[in-house]
């Protein structure tokens, strides 16, 4: 976990007293996205896993819709002061004849939570850009078994247990099993980091698979999750209302606070089985 922890010191405060001890914290660097070598994103991320953010993040945004859509990726040649590589610069090249992103993907991924968009045209965009729609997903879960898997991505959450300072995603099977976990200190690129693995693992469109994240949903995960065509994403804590209003017009099936046990249903419940209404 070299680039992953990083050790500082800290003086504890508390009832008998204080101390200075070092103390474990999850490491957070930029990484610059470029594409065909022109400079797209930044974000700030917990390094690991950036071939899986980059490819999740330009499949979310709708700039390439298969593996087949990238030729390459290459990190860059940046270097820090005593002149070793950062590996913070990644740069990938699109296949001949897909088209170039839009000027309006470029973006500051830190500047705001939800990166500049809202309201019914962004809905609507969401709606006509995607081109796996989870809507005719015919997928059923387990109630019982969907209040689980929280518990089970908080099993995998390694950086998680020793920094107490990472948001984590994981995507799973109808019946539960786990395919990936991944772990940032933001939680929109633990969730690219998780469609990237899909898209390098020929898994995009994700049917039959339910996401779990492990804060709230905001609109940009539910987007992340209709553009992935996964019918089924479910979080510990809220959502948001435009994240609740994209997942009913797109066909997603939104649940939260899954603690205990139990959970709500904002969209779709049809596809919780054994679900008692009333």
């Amino acid at each position: 976990m070299g680039r992953l922890i990083a050790r500082r010191p800290v003086l504890r405060l508390g009832p008998d007293g204080d101390r200075s001890r070092p103390d474990s914290i999850a490491v957070e660097e930029p990484l610059e996205l470029r594409v065909n070598g022109k400079p797209l994103a930044v974000t700030m991320r917990t390094p690991g896993h950036d071939v899986e953010l980059a490819h999740g993040f330009l499949h979310t945004e709708g700039v390439i819709g298969s593996l087949d859509d990238i030729r390459d990726a290459r990190y860059c040649d940046s270097r820090d002061d005593e002149g070793r590589n950062t590996y913070n610069v990644l740069d990938l090249g699109l296949a001949d004849g897909v088209p170039a992103p839009e000027i309006g993907v470029e973006r500051n991924f830190y500047t705001t939570s939800s990166c500049g968009v809202c309201g019914k045209a962004s809905l609507d965009a969401v709606r006509t850009k995607t081109r796996y729609s989870p809507a005719d997903d015919p997928v059923r879960v387990p109630f019982e078994l969907l209040a689980t898997l929280p518990d089970k991505l908080r099993e995998h959450q390694q950086v998680f247990d020793r920094t107490g300072g990472l948001h984590a995603a994981g995507l799973f099977t109808a019946d539960g099993d786990l395919l990936v976990v991944r772990e940032d200190v933001g939680r929109h690129n633990a969730v690219d980091k998780v469609v990237g693995w899909a898209l390098l693992n020929h898994r995009i469109p994700a049917r039959g698979c339910v996401l779990i994240v492990s804060g709230r949903t905001s609109f940009e995960l539910a987007q992340k999750a209709v553009m992935s065509g996964i019918p089924v994403l479910g979080a510990v804590s809220a959502p948001s209302s435009l994240a609740v209003d994209l997942a009913a017009e797109s066909g997603l099936t939104l649940t939260g606070f899954i603690r205990n046990g139990s959970l709500n249903v904002y969209t779709h419940p049809e596809r919780i089985a054994t679900l008692v209404r009333g």
